[in-house]
């Protein structure tokens, strides 16, 4: 069951601006990267599902932010049906991001009043699923598209809230030209929770990487 309602979602989304992403199926690495996230003030966190037994590293992980880190809201994604979508909100997801559009996930999240995020690439599969009530859309892959397709985006449709994942790096000079262009947050995976931090256990520097790009944010929000 959902701790966060998708109106809380979308609010916290618009509010910070930035979804750090994160997959291991190391249950403890997940939690120190969750709680380095946590501490560097990041109040969203998106589980990729891309492994086997992902959910259950999920619901640990949720559980674990429930006690111990309040505020946080738990998320997943790369989630391609229904039946896990269904899965997930069962494990207390609070919002769902889906690589593509999908009418059977968007059902179900909405019977469950549960924000999801579709996985979108033209205008057409936008305004779909915005028609199927999703509230904020995902740019991906977003280095394919960049800031001049949100831009091209937002003149004929400035009410749509769109979010890219992939090609998006925590640079001054990258976000702002996401923001600038009118992305209402951006999804962050490998360029901010990297490989060295990973190898090196660094959690203090992904602490610190964190609180940066929230602060680079907040400059052009």
């Amino acid at each position: 069951m959902a701790q966060f309602t998708r109106i809380e979602v979308a609010q916290a989304m618009k509010d910070s601006g930035m979804i750090p992403l994160f997959y291991s199926n190391d249950i403890e690495l997940s939690k120190n990267i969750l709680k380095a996230c946590y501490d560097g003030g990041s109040r969203l966190m998106e589980f990729t599902s891309r492994g086997d037994f992902a959910h259950e590293i999920f619901g640990e992980l949720t559980k674990y932010a429930i006690k111990e880190l309040p505020g946080m809201i738990m998320g997943v994604g790369s989630v391609t049906d229904a039946a896990a979508a269904s899965l997930y909100m069962q494990l207390g997801a609070n919002f769902i991001v889906t690589p593509v559009l999908r009418e059977d996930i968007a059902i179900v999240c909405n019977r469950r009043k549960v924000l999801w995020s579709s996985g979108c690439g033209t205008l057409t599969e936008i305004a779909k699923a915005e028609e199927l009530g999703c509230e904020i859309v995902k740019l991906f892959p977003g280095d394919l598209y960049g800031p001049d397709f949100v831009k091209g985006i937002k003149g004929p449709q400035p009410w749509t809230s769109i979010m890219p994942t992939g090609g998006v790096n925590p640079t001054e000079e990258n976000l702002k030209e996401w923001f600038t262009a009118g992305v209402t947050c951006v999804g962050m995976g490998s360029q901010l929770i990297t490989k060295e931090i990973i190898a090196q256990k660094n959690y203090s520097a992904l602490t610190q990487k964190v609180k940066e790009v929230y602060d680079i944010i907040a400059k052009f929000k």
